[in-house]
């Protein structure tokens, strides 16, 4: 390589590179190379992190600019990672999706896409309070009606205490929330007292008719001696008397 026109060299005197000079002079000339061959805002191993710095996903490396990431994806290391995974999916098949680019099954494809459903509104309901007639068990039973629900959509449940909703401030520890949810409907919670629910056999049950397209939700709380008393060993749960 001939330098002869660096600082510091005469004119003609051809001065020996140092290895350092080298591998920048490498650098420089594989980012130019690569600029005019890939786009990164389409490379889906091209990451940028919090502290502003590129990595490679593929490879899992560092690099402090977006030259220094160029220079890499035409070396050899990386070349032959990507003629590995390209051998690896063909073998098993795989496809890259669409959206992300990235192979099926790589990080970024197990996150669901969130969708942008326009909510129709709330659904039809009624409560109905219940009572055990053998263990005084208070209870409620749901019903909601979902006419525009989709056909592979079930709806859905989940309890909530009150320090995880941010509608009643101060939350109060006396009350629960149960969340019933189907798109494309909103999610419907009711406040309920802050009592264990008893979720044995035939008092803590759901089901969803999706002839009529109701449904349905039966629970009852469990008494204060249970919940008083539950988990100790050799006392018998409360029940008929014989």
């Amino acid at each position: 390589m001939d330098f002869q026109n660096r600082v510091g060299n005469k004119f003609g005197g051809g001065g020996v590179a140092s290895h350092s000079i080298t591998n920048a002079d490498r650098r420089e000339r594989l980012r130019k190379l690569a600029l005019e061959t890939i786009d990164l805002e389409k490379d889906p191993y091209f990451f940028k992190n919090h502290v502003g710095s590129f990595e490679c996903r593929l490879c899992l490396t560092v690099h402090q600019n977006d030259g220094s990431y160029l220079a890499h994806t035409q070396g050899r290391k990386h070349q032959t990672n990507l003629a590995r995974r390209a051998a690896r999916e063909a073998k098993e098949g795989k496809n890259l999706d669409a959206v992300t680019g990235l192979p099926v099954g790589m990080i970024g494809q197990q996150v669901a896409v969130r969708k942008n459903l326009i909510k129709i509104g709330r659904p039809g309901y009624k409560i109905t309070k219940l009572r055990d007639p053998v263990t005084r068990q208070l209870g409620l039973l749901f019903q909601l009606q979902y006419p525009e629900i989709g056909t592979e959509i079930h709806p859905r449940y989940r309890f909530m205490s009150a320090f995880e909703q941010r509608v009643e401030q101060p939350p109060d520890r006396a009350f629960q929330y149960l969340l019933i949810a189907a798109e494309p409907y909103e999610t419907c919670a009711f406040k309920l007292q802050a009592k264990e629910v008893d979720k044995s056999p035939g008092k803590f049950w759901t089901h969803y008719d999706p002839d009529t397209k109701e449904y349905f939700l039966q629970l009852f709380f469990k008494t204060e001696r249970e919940e008083r008393y539950a988990g100790v060993p050799g006392l018998a749960p409360s029940g008929p008397r014989k």
